[in-house]
């Protein structure tokens, strides 16, 4: 039957009702609260194409942590700027790291916070790829044995999550592997299985200084125009031991993240990039949204598409918001 039996708006007339009839609901444990770590002490320079984020050095990471942790945001996830780059991203997995030594100070400080790391070569090298490059070639092969190198450096350093972002093949199996063969069995491993090679990604490169000195990445990072080849990655991962699975970006991938939500028995990750924050952001500094509204929609959109969390630079304003 149909009108006027049936009149939706009922359950629309109050604001109390609307909340009891909401089907979505954001909570403060679904954001992973993204953080770039870089050297020097009092550290706190700000990102011209992110406002609102900066580069901080570890001390003022671990300030920042603490904040995150009391508004009830679970986990951080660390990027490193380090002071010196090349070839082969040596910086990637020495001990005495920048994010290494932020691991063991949020360690020490925020026990409880779980602390993500980012595996990947680019941040670190010289040429600003996320493999070693040969005649102008990003390699396969030889990537892994470094990326391994990384995410096992990073759960000496206490890590409780790694989270390779490369799109090397295979990174996932070489790294359990190594994780398993020197005693890291529980460090889950949250794999960045749906990467697109997006337009989304500039203020990014500005914030970890990671911009390629040639060509770009779509050689590993997937075609934006492709569907199914999410779910051949996805399940490739999940063969090679990874514990949660990421699509990224966010916004313009809604229809990924219900698919392997969908077809897939484990948690599903969402990155909210910096390109969308900052178009918001951009927008609601020129006065032509309210950014409050927008942020909280653009999160719900992407919880109620299937995310079972949300990495998203706006995670504190949000959960002030909640």
């Amino acid at each position: 039957m149909s009108f006027p039996i049936h009149r939706p708006r009922r359950l629309r007339n109050k604001q109390s009702i609307r909340n009891m009839v909401r089907e979505t609901h954001l909570t403060p444990e679904d954001f992973i609260y993204p953080m770039f770590v870089t050297f020097g002490k009092g550290v706190r320079k700000k990102i011209s194409s992110m406002p609102g984020c900066y580069q901080q050095s570890v001390d003022e990471v671990v300030k920042e942590a603490q904040r995150v942790y009391k508004l009830g945001i679970p986990a951080v996830l660390l990027f490193g700027i380090p002071k010196h780059k090349d070839e082969r991203a040596s910086e990637a997995y020495s001990s005495k790291g920048i994010v290494q030594k932020a691991v063991k100070a949020l360690k020490d400080k925020v026990p409880e916070l779980v602390i993500i790391t980012d595996v990947c070569l680019c941040e670190y090298t010289n040429h600003g790829h996320c493999g070693v490059v040969k005649n102008g070639k990003i390699l396969n092969d030889p990537s892994l044995e470094l990326l391994a190198k990384e995410a096992l450096s990073h759960a000496r350093a206490g890590a409780d999550i790694v989270a390779p972002s490369d799109m090397m093949d295979g990174r996932v199996a070489v790294i359990r592997d190594v994780l398993d063969g020197h005693g890291f069995d529980e460090v889950p491993i949250m794999s960045y299985a749906a990467k697109y090679a997006s337009a989304f990604y500039s203020p990014f490169r500005d914030a970890a200084e990671s911009t390629p000195q040639f060509g770009d990445r779509r050689s590993y990072q997937m075609d934006p125009s492709n569907r199914r080849e999410a779910f051949k990655e996805v399940a490739l991962d999940i063969e090679e031991g990874a514990d949660i699975v990421m699509v990224k970006p966010a916004m313009c991938y809604l229809d990924i993240v219900s698919d392997i939500k969908d077809s897939f028995d484990v948690p599903v990750a969402a990155y909210n990039v910096s390109g969308e924050y900052s178009m918001v952001k951009a927008a609601a500094q020129r006065g032509w949204i309210d950014e409050k509204r927008v942020v909280m929609e653009l999160l719900t959109s992407i919880k109620r598409a299937g995310a079972d969390l949300i990495v998203t630079y706006f995670a504190l304003d949000a959960v002030k918001e909640l």
